[in-house]
């Protein structure tokens, strides 16, 4: 695939994005899922193999095709690794499935009720090897708690610079300003947050696109402005902790939405599966997203 090749598939295509992408403290929580205990390593080397061979098997499945998968994020360990002795972004190249990156460093403390993401000072770096490695786009996450004014407008403002930074390497931003799906003010959230993306499009010269990750919002259709905005290449969906069957049931009711899951997608398989099992268990995952991400009710219909 050619980059304007990605570029349609993002715009247009039927089917979810993967999210591949656990780091850091997450890594031991997601091995754990997978039925690898804190103990089976005793390095980070050792505990990051374990990640790596966990997603080239997902990558390596049958199952995991660009039919319903049409992209992956992956963590940059991931993205310099290999699946069946290829570079993984080609691996997936190679599937139809389009390349993401996970840029961010992990987040600041919390103030303003949210938190910005820690500085990236080596990311001119990285996106210029990411580039050359075929990867399209990246993601980029921070998070809101609460319906601070002053605090959402600072997380869309450090969203949007990073995402011109991004562009200015010829790369598609994913900008992921998360809400806490636990925030006692989620809908209130849904709608500063709605407003001040809007603000930050209108910032952006003609003819430029973001895509955008975030988390589904407690009225169906809050967000149908940015689905439909012409600056917005697309909007995905994360779970947010949701199980799988919440999850697409909630991505269903909002229209022109996908799926960008992570512990939605892997939260069946296990490394003591035979490959029959896991790729019957993966297959039955990217299914049901595919589902919620392709089959939309009507939102008074779901109400």
């Amino acid at each position: 695939m050619q980059t304007s090749d990605m570029t349609a598939k993002m715009a247009a295509g039927k089917g979810f994005i993967a999210a591949l992408d656990q780091s850091g403290g997450s890594t031991p929580k997601a091995l754990k899922g997978y039925g690898i205990e804190e103990g089976a390593w005793s390095t980070e080397a050792e505990m990051y193999g374990l990640i790596h061979d966990m997603r080239s098997r997902i990558i390596s499945s049958p199952a995991f095709t660009g039919e319903k998968v049409i992209g992956a994020i992956l963590f940059e360990r991931t993205m310099d690794g290999k699946v069946d002795g290829v570079p993984t972004p080609q691996a997936l190249i190679a599937k139809g499935v389009v390349p993401f990156i996970k840029i961010d460093k992990g987040l600041e403390d919390e103030a303003n009720g949210v938190q910005l993401m820690k500085p990236m000072p080596e990311l001119d770096a990285l996106l210029e090897r990411s580039k050359t490695l075929g990867v399209y786009g990246t993601k980029e996450r921070s998070v809101i708690n609460s319906a601070n004014q002053e605090g959402i407008a600072a997380i869309v403002k450090q969203q949007f610079e990073i995402g011109l930074q991004v562009l200015s390497h010829g790369m598609m931003p994913m900008l992921e300003p998360e809400i806490n799906i636990k925030s006692e003010t989620r809908a209130e959230c849904d709608a500063i947050l709605l407003q001040e993306i809007l603000k930050g499009l209108d910032g952006l010269d003609e003819g430029v696109q973001v895509m955008l990750k975030l988390s589904l919002p407690v009225k169906p259709g809050t967000f149908d402005p940015l689905v439909e905005h012409p600056k917005v290449l697309r909007v995905v969906a994360l779970s947010g902790g949701y199980e799988r069957p919440e999850a697409c049931v909630e991505l269903s009711r909002n229209k022109g939405i996908i799926a960008s899951f992570s512990r939605a997608l892997l939260q069946d398989l296990r490394s003591q599966m035979t490959d029959d099992e896991f790729d019957k268990a993966l297959g039955e995952a990217i299914d049901e997203i595919y589902k919620g991400s392709t089959q939309k009710v009507e939102a008074a219909a779901a109400a």
